[in-house]
């Protein structure tokens, strides 16, 4: 089991995005015309920033990029942690913030979302003006990925209690938004926990990679076949 995701784990983890983004692509014409669109666009963005971000390992994968490797070793990019600190970590906080304020209906919600966020942004700056380093060289701070959590957590349970409010609840199983904020608020509580131990995200210690890797290829797995699904079952006006 050890080997099959130490070979398999990057394969899996991209074919369940690329294929929750292929199936956005084929449902974009029938949401072009709502919200949805930029969730669309998001989960496309997702795929090209896995395959993107992967650069590392084909730099050691194929021979051919060998000069490519020399020249990015020992420079601040020869990881991808700057990628996916800037794109995932802090953007996938600050697309669902923006997603959740064009959905929601509660402009005291809209506010606190808003606050929020210029709250992480100004975190982001200060913190990696003064410690720019360690933006290229480890994961995003911890503090700071889970104020990111908490942003989206929060806006997914601000959805819910607006839900609660409003006659939608009679068509929830039909609603798309519903399953994105559904599925978003699983992921990331049970994702969330997981930063506090980064620490141990080492090859000293292997029982913890793997069993990180199962919970996380787990947790995308139901999160991007779900979305695949509702893409395919729910339709726009459900969601005005």
């Amino acid at each position: 089991m050890e080997e099959f995701f130490k070979e398999n784990y990057a394969f899996l983890t991209r074919s369940v995005e690329i294929i929750a983004a292929l199936i956005a692509i084929f449902n974009f014409k029938k949401f072009k015309d709502s919200d949805v669109k930029y969730f669309i666009y998001f989960l496309i963005a997702v795929a090209a920033l896995e395959l993107i971000g992967s650069y590392p390992s084909y730099l050691v994968k194929y021979a051919f990029l060998s000069q490519v490797r020399e020249k990015l070793h020992g420079t601040l990019i020869e990881t991808n942690y700057w990628l996916f600190n800037i794109f995932w970590k802090l953007g996938s906080a600050l697309f669902y913030s923006f997603y959740f304020r064009k959905i929601l209906k509660t402009e005291r919600f809209k506010r606190i979302i808003w606050s929020l966020t210029l709250i992480l942004v100004d975190f982001f700056l200060i913190y990696y003006v003064f410690n720019i380093k360690h933006l290229f060289t480890r994961p995003l701070y911890t503090p700071m990925v889970l104020l990111a959590s908490f942003i989206i957590i929060l806006c997914a349970i601000m959805y819910f209690v607006e839900m609660l409010k409003s006659e939608s609840i009679l068509y929830f199983h039909k609603s798309i938004n519903f399953y994105i904020s559904t599925v978003v608020l699983i992921w990331w509580l049970i994702i969330s926990p997981l930063n506090f131990y980064n620490a141990y995200f080492t090859t000293a210690d292997w029982n913890f990679i793997i069993l990180k890797w199962q919970i996380y290829l787990s947790a995308n797995f139901f999160m991007y076949s779900t979305f695949g699904f509702a893409l395919i079952y729910c339709k726009p006006n459900k969601d005005q």
